[in-house]
């Protein structure tokens, strides 16, 4: 891969993993931000615990877009209302934008004053912003998709990704409740502050590339429990057309659930059943997307636009 000019927008578990991933492929750090006050002032490269690079972590976002990137990597939030201000100060610089917010990968449905906003700004810098991850943006969307090239007739798609949250990082397994009791896990749900942002979009992906017309999306989300104590959740969404799902995505995040798996079932012809045993690491994974991404990116046409849109990302 060839070497670009990077920045790295917030600097939690997955943004200090995509800066790893950068820096292992030869990219040049030129910024990078973060609010966290233990990180203000630090040397990126020692966060990792590495030697020095030389780019000191600041909480001005315009100091460090000063240099003017190729690429930045934005991680901050899931949610797009929150993150739109930031995503339109990096376009404002002149710079292509990869972002793991989830909302991010599939706006057009359900936030499109926002998809609209950050579109016509980036068509006037002629930069591309895409959101993309391991889920949304891979394993519940984009793969399912690649995996309907051979089939001549489609009726359904169903994808169960089950991930023993006890293997992945300690935000992820806040957000899905581990550890909550049930009361907790339930105020959780109805607040907003537990389950898995991206079903939605990831659904809306499918019909996309594939012409369906999804007239509503469900979702309910479950505890996982042992007792009193809730260990993950179990949230489904199912896309419907004409009062019949077409498209399923069951989701199991727990700490230590058995059998971790990915599993995309099409039913059509050919029908297709594809099982990855033990499942795709999400943390790993998603910061290997993004840089991955990079140079598919930049040469993508100006604007806001969506993994399954872009030309195949790979290694």
């Amino acid at each position: 891969m060839t070497s670009v000019t990077v920045a790295h927008y917030g600097l939690g578990p997955i943004g200090l993993g995509i800066v790893d991933v950068a820096l292992e492929r030869g990219h040049r750090v030129l910024g990078a931000v973060d609010i966290d006050p233990e990180k203000i002032g630090k040397d990126l490269g020692t966060l990792l615990g590495r030697a020095a690079i030389g780019v000191p972590v600041t909480a001005d976002a315009s100091a460090a877009l000063a240099g003017r990137p190729l690429v930045v990597f934005h991680t901050t939030q899931s949610q797009l209302a929150r993150t739109t201000p930031q995503l339109l100060e990096i376009v404002a610089a002149g710079a292509n934008v990869i972002s793991t917010c989830e909302e991010l990968a599939f706006p057009w449905r359900d936030h499109a004053e926002h998809a609209h906003r950050i579109d016509t700004a980036a068509k006037a810098r002629g930069v591309t912003v895409v959101g993309l991850g391991v889920n949304p943006g891979y394993i519940m969307d984009l793969l399912p998709i690649v995996l309907t090239a051979p089939c001549r007739v489609i009726r359904a798609i169903r994808i169960v990704r089950v991930v023993d949250a006890g293997r992945r990082r300690l935000p992820l397994q806040r957000k899905v409740g581990a550890g909550m009791d049930r009361p907790t896990f339930e105020r959780g749900v109805a607040e907003g502050t537990i389950g898995h942002v991206g079903l939605k979009e990831s659904i809306a992906m499918i019909a996309d590339s594939l012409g369906w017309t999804v007239d509503a999306v469900t979702e309910r989300i479950d505890p996982v429990a042992h007792g009193a104590t809730v260990n993950g959740l179990h949230q489904v969404a199912v896309g419907t057309s004409a009062g019949q799902p077409i498209i399923t995505l069951d989701l199991t995040m727990a700490v230590g659930v058995s059998n971790p798996r990915d599993s995309v079932v099409i039913d059509g012809e050919p029908p297709i059943n594809v099982t990855v045993d033990g499942g795709i690491h999400g943390d790993v994974a998603t910061c290997a997307l993004a840089v991955n991404a990079a140079p598919i990116v930049v040469a993508a046409p100006p604007g806001l636009t969506t993994v399954n849109r872009l030309a195949p990302i790979h290694r």
